[in-house]
């Protein structure tokens, strides 16, 4: 039952490859050229689009109107850099950053490494087998449990796609990300949005209480998350094999055209979700804050056409971020430690927490909201490595951060470290200084 590495370019099939080295021997040109290298950031941007996106934004939509669209814009930007600094370090390097981990570090800081990052992806695949399960469940109107069963298996399926290379299991991630984004977009038509308050919430940064602090701090831990990091530089590692500085500088371009593109696509489905809540929740819901409550609420104000697109966008965010959820925790298992189990075994091993959960009887959307803050204590790991490896000369090269990047990337870095610093204060019951309650 062993799958095999993702990021074998003998996955890639022979067609693709094929292209991609025309591209860069200058054989083929144009903008049809692009598709040979694009894939990677598009199964990234997965990370962007997850059931906790879709919990942190609904409450910030009802709540505050539009008031927190600065946030997501923000998080947004922060994610491009150093989802960007990912995949340069995959191309430049031929490792992935767990890889580059497991060789820079001392053995007790990677196995402490390893360990928050095993946490993480649990801690993540929670929040997407609940957002998935939940919307089987409100669907089919099942119990949770049983959609959990639906999402456990057709998110091993899409996995399977993997051995008939890689392009099919792209395709199909693809295919579901295009599936929210599109739901957002008939939601936006069918939503009485504001745009005047869209334009303000976007360009006037204001933070109301400490719950818009909490919230803001959640939209950001919810956008920026460490599987993502890991990911995509596994995912540009070896994909396309390259002799010189020249080629690599290509590919280098090539993925950072994908990364802006796919995550700012990811962007304005998350602003799409804030703006809708919003619309729909702010003025006469505004206490609404879990998924359940918001579907049906969704119906009398929107009707049902609109509650069953929320739905259908939410299965296709827990399947597709799950199934990614999967292949990022197998990539940080074997990077970490050279080791690798059969992805069904790998499945079950992250699906347990989510199915304890339910058993217990635990808030859905309440215990994907905490899946968060977990999150929150596992990022600063691969943020701050992903700063030094890029950032040294040793390992990048020519292509080493400049000094600008740097600076910014770190300044970034320090702030998003802080506001999850905030989060965690916060769910432990600390109160703010500055911030009315």
């Amino acid at each position: 039952m062993n799958t095999r590495v993702l990021t074998n370019p003998q996955l890639l099939t022979d067609q693709s490859r094929a292209t991609a080295r025309a591209v860069l021997d200058g054989e083929r040109k144009g903008w049809r050229a692009a598709f040979a290298f694009a894939g990677p950031a598009v199964i990234a941007s997965i990370a962007y689009m997850d059931p906790g996106n879709f919990a942190t934004n609904i409450q910030a939509g009802a709540k505050y109107g539009y008031g927190l669209l600065w946030v997501v814009l923000l998080a947004n930007v922060v994610a491009m850099v150093f989802q960007a600094l990912s995949a340069k370090l995959g191309i430049v390097t031929g490792k992935n950053l767990a890889e580059m981990c497991r060789d820079q570090f001392p053995k007790p800081v990677v196995w402490l490494l390893w360990g928050v990052s095993e946490i993480a992806a649990m801690a993540t695949d929670l929040a997407e087998f609940l957002g998935g399960a939940i919307g089987f469940s409100l669907l089919l109107n099942v119990p949770l449990m049983v959609g959990m069963a639906i999402t456990a298996i057709l998110s091993y399926g899409l996995l399977s796609l993997e051995r008939f290379g890689f392009r099919p299991l792209e395709l199909a991630i693809g295919l579901l990300v295009a599936i929210i984004g599109l739901s957002y977009i008939a939601e936006l038509f069918v939503a009485p949005i504001h745009w005047a308050g869209v334009g303000a919430g976007l360009t006037t940064p204001h933070l109301a209480d400490a719950g818009a602090l909490t919230l803001a701090v959640g939209i950001i831990g919810a956008t920026v998350m460490p599987h993502a990091l890991f990911l995509h530089s596994g995912l540009t590692q070896n994909r396309t094999p390259s002799n010189g500085v020249e080629e690599k500088r290509t590919l280098i371009r090539f993925s950072n055209r994908e990364t802006f593109i796919a995550l700012a696509f990811a962007g304005f489905v998350n602003m799409a979700m804030v703006a809708v809540a919003a619309a729909a929740f702010h003025a006469g819901a505004s206490d609404v804050a879990e998924i359940e409550t918001a579907y049906k609420t969704l119906t009398p104000l929107l009707g049902g056409a609109a509650a069953s697109v929320f739905l259908l966008s939410l299965i296709a965010s827990g399947l597709s971020s799950s199934t990614v959820g999967t292949m990022a925790g197998q990539m940080v298992m074997q990077g970490f430690v050279g080791f690798r189990i059969p992805v069904l075994l790998r499945r079950l091993i992250t699906m347990i927490p989510a199915f304890i959960v339910v058993w217990l009887g635990a808030d859905a959307t309440h215990s994907l909201v905490l899946s968060q803050v977990v999150l929150s204590v596992a990022l600063p790991a691969p943020m701050i490595a992903l700063l030094l490896f890029t950032g040294r000369r040793a390992l990048m090269g020519p292509f080493v951060n400049n000094r600008a990047l740097q600076w910014g990337a770190g300044v970034a870095a320090a702030a998003v470290l802080v506001l999850n610093g905030v989060l965690i204060a916060q769910a432990l019951g600390c109160e703010i200084p500055g911030f009315p309650s």
